[in-house]
């Protein structure tokens, strides 16, 4: 069975219809981001966060728009071993009136079984599990 009839049976199996994505990486992961300002990057992270604080978090937050968005450093996949990463930072307007410090971590093809890429954030102050550690040093 080849990779895409493996992904077609998959997403068969989840109920998941891969016509309304454009790859089947989108079916799967965050997508293909291409650069740190991309509107597909920065809707992305809004739309996961006001999902994680709704089921997880339940504090009623949202972001409003991210703005000051730079590219901290990249990383390219020059070695076989290498992962491209590409490090970003920005300010994160939120619905409760605060701006807070927001970074996230794009990396290529490490999105669910290695189709599309994977993209983590982390806001500074929201994140009481610390799951990118102390003061987001993960994504930083």
């Amino acid at each position: 069975m080849t990779m895409k009839s493996l992904t077609i049976a998959f997403a068969a199996t989840l109920g998941v219809s891969l016509s309304s994505f454009a790859s089947p990486a989108l079916a799967f992961s965050g997508g293909n981001f291409p650069a740190c300002d991309a509107p597909q990057v920065l809707s992305y992270i809004q739309n996961r966060f006001v999902w994680t604080d709704r089921h997880v978090l339940k504090r009623g937050l949202a972001i409003d728009h991210i703005a000051r968005v730079h590219t901290n450093r990249s990383r390219t996949g020059h070695q076989y071993w290498s992962i491209p990463r590409l490090y970003c930072h920005g300010t994160a307007h939120m619905n409760d009136g605060h701006k807070r410090q927001i970074w996230w971590l794009i990396e290529g093809g490490m999105g669910f079984a290695g189709l599309g890429d994977n993209l983590e954030f982390c806001i500074l102050g929201l994140d009481p599990l610390k799951v990118h550690g102390a003061w987001c040093r993960s994504v930083r």
